[in-house]
């Protein structure tokens, strides 16, 4: 089947809706076909700060499009504005895409803008992205899960008010019970976070990754350790966005980066001085 016969096999963008949709976390080649439909019916589409520019260089020309980027620390559009703009553009008719980088269900906000639609009466889809934390980490090399390694994760943003972390996770218990944690957005409070992590028991030499502007040709990987980490970043001078994965499962790039590979790593097999779930 021809890709023209299967996009066109699904659903049609409607006059009044807007699509709440995944871009992924950078590669082009990550978007999802319905998120291409979208892309190629809808009449304006507004997007976020982390929607790549060649994301963007797919947009055909007689799109409108709207910027409704958020950034750390910059100036930005408030979330009621941005939603608002989605049931105006709705009500005036038009089929409105809102290209939210990730995932628009994870650290996204796309909750908000969805019951903002239903407050409004304006029908709308939901479709799934690659969010960061699971394609950044296999751009990386990084397992999410691997049988010798972790059988749980966990997701969370550092993100707290006044510069801090989020208050509402107890660390003690997070450090403790999850083998492998995948923070977004933490590279700004990287030290307030290992600090945390080291307070609530984790181990000064366990492994981390800090995965800078991931899937895309501009990606880095940094590998480290806990008690490392906030220097080393500083000395690499990463930038975000970035992702940041603390458990034995980092390890496991020595045998799994295959971006690397592609460039003349050697890649290794061997599972010596890795902690197996059993060990822990």
């Amino acid at each position: 089947m021809r890709m023209e016969d299967i996009l066109k096999n699904l659903p049609d963008m409607e006059s009044g809706w807007v699509w709440l949709a995944g871009a992924g976390p950078g590669d082009p080649g990550l978007l999802s076909l319905l998120t291409l439909k979208g892309m190629q019916q809808a009449d304006i589409i507004i997007y976020d700060a982390l929607v790549s520019q060649k994301i963007l260089d797919l947009i055909g020309r007689d799109k409108a499009l709207e910027f409704a980027g958020k950034r750390g620390g910059k100036p930005s559009l408030k979330q009621a504005d941005i939603s608002e703009r989605l049931v105006m553009h709705a009500k005036a008719g038009r089929k409105v895409l809102r290209l939210k980088a990730g995932d628009p269900f994870v650290f996204g906000r796309g909750g908000e803008e969805a019951r903002y639609l239903v407050k409004s009466n304006i029908p709308f889809r939901v479709i799934p992205g690659i969010t960061a934390g699971i394609g950044g980490l296999a751009y990386a090399g990084i397992p999410l899960t691997d049988r010798h390694t972790n059988s749980a994760v966990t997701f969370l943003t550092a993100h707290g008010e006044g510069g801090g972390l989020s208050k509402d996770i107890n660390w003690d218990a997070l450090a403790k019970s999850s083998p492998v944690i995948v923070v977004y957005m933490a590279l700004s409070r990287i030290d307030l976070m290992c600090q945390q992590f080291l307070r609530s028991g984790r181990r000064p030499d366990e492994a981390i990754a800090i995965i800078s502007k991931a899937t895309t040709a501009d990606q880095v990987v940094l590998e480290t350790t806990l008690a490392h980490a906030a220097e080393d970043v500083a000395s690499a001078k990463l930038t975000a966005p970035a992702m940041i994965v603390l458990g034995e499962n980092v390890k496991l790039r020595a045998g799994l980066d295959w971006l690397g590979a592609m460039e003349g790593k050697i890649l290794t097999a061997d599972l010596s001085g890795i902690i197996s779930q059993g060990e822990k």
